[in-house]
């Protein structure tokens, strides 16, 4: 067993895209490092175990798999929580038409939720032609300068049944990836925001846009770059993005509210990305318009998602419970444990009854004119009133 998985399996796995696919590009160096044939044997007998049946089994403990290797990058990346990833999908709710991007895709967490609630919501994708064609070759695009992070996602999005995805080597902030404008619909990232970069390196377009070597900045302004105009993004950012006080961070937010449409904000607590950083952040949501168009901008403050927010992330309910979309019904207890199915359910509401809601409660809309008085400052805290 253990040469023919060595000289024969390995051989089949690297070309199994077919030929001129990202994915043989991506495994062509992929080496099988199990070193003896009574581990290969434990492995395989534990796996043998395992219900193989269900069509997205495979892809399932991949995912596990990689949740367990997974460690902060050098680079600042990190593993995104799946039931975050679900949260971000949901509210975007991505359609059969959609081109879809993630410029920091590691994994391809992002790309492999899109797919799935794809199918779930759309049929049409597993019996129309064009749909199908569309799907398995032209909807999903990843970028990352990590080649073992593109072998990882070409594998994960083949296993979860995407058959030709485009996932490239790319560095998107850097000068030579500047050649894609307007292309995307809609962008879900959860972009590296350590550390800064080399001006030199830097695509010059960006820099025009916000003069600044934050890594979080940059991207947000390739993410305009990247998007067509209506497009939507679902983006991942860093607590200073909302309220620093640089020119660079002013300008940027500048740009959201005025010149784009500025959706939401979603402030997420800071041990959701526990044990790897224990960064504060939120969840931006805007659609590119070139043209303004925010008249309210919506907030939630979610204190809980289904975990302890320590090391441990430890699930504070029953699995059917867990996640943005439960399989069981919450009681108002559950909520206050988990509040993803709430924020999904208060955000198809923004612009109706939540425009009502005390800036006491958990999500509360603000005028923009209040926005631009506050000198384009987007912390939750700055608007959120306290009972007395």
């Amino acid at each position: 067993m253990f040469a023919i998985v060595g000289e024969r399996v390995f051989p089949f796995l690297r070309e199994l895209g077919g030929e001129g696919s990202t994915y043989s590009h991506h495994m062509r160096d992929a080496r099988f490092t199990i070193p003896t044939p009574a581990l290969l044997d434990k492995v395989v007998g534990m796996l043998d175990e395992l219900p193989m049946e269900g069509r997205y089994t495979k892809g399932d403990i991949y995912e596990y798999m990689l949740s367990k290797i997974a460690t902060a990058g050098q680079n600042g990346q990190f593993r995104t929580p799946r039931h975050i990833i679900a949260l971000m999908v949901a509210m975007s709710a991505p359609t059969p038409k959609d081109e879809i991007c993630d410029p920091a895709c590691g994994t391809a967490g992002f790309l492999v939720a899109t797919s799935d609630y794809v199918r779930l919501t759309h049929r049409e994708v597993e019996i129309d032609r064009e749909a199908r064609d569309h799907f398995h070759n032209s909807m999903f695009h990843g970028f990352d300068f990590d080649t073992t992070m593109l072998r990882i996602g070409s594998m994960n999005m083949l296993l979860h049944g995407v058959e030709a995805p485009d996932i490239r080597y790319r560095d998107s902030l850097s000068e030579g990836a500047g050649d894609e404008e307007g292309i995307y619909s809609l962008i879900l990232a959860n972009p590296p925001f350590a550390g800064s970069l080399d001006y030199e390196t830097t695509a010059q377009n960006l820099l025009r846009v916000v003069k600044t070597k934050k890594t979080e900045l940059l991207f947000l302004a390739l993410f305009l770059r990247l998007l067509r105009p209506g497009g939507r993004a679902a983006v991942i950012v860093p607590d200073g993005v909302l309220f620093g006080s640089t020119k660079a961070h002013k300008e940027m937010r500048r740009i959201l509210v005025e010149d784009q449409k500025l959706d939401g904000i979603v402030k997420l607590p800071s041990g959701v990305f526990k044990p790897y950083a224990g960064v504060s952040t939120a969840i931006l949501l805007f659609t590119k318009t070139d043209s303004g168009g925010t008249d309210h901008v919506w907030f939630y403050n979610v204190t809980a998602d289904g975990y302890s927010l320590d090391d441990k992330r430890t699930p504070l309910l029953d699995e059917d419970k867990l996640g943005p979309a439960p399989d069981a019904e919450l009681s108002d207890e559950d909520l206050d444990k988990n509040n993803l199915p709430d924020v999904l359910l208060c955000w198809g509401e923004r612009t109706g009854e939540e425009q009502e809601r005390p800036r006491t409660d958990q999500s509360f809309c603000v005028p923009k004119a209040e926005i631009v008085a506050t000198d384009y400052d987007l912390s939750i805290n700055r608007y959120k009133q306290t009972v007395h």
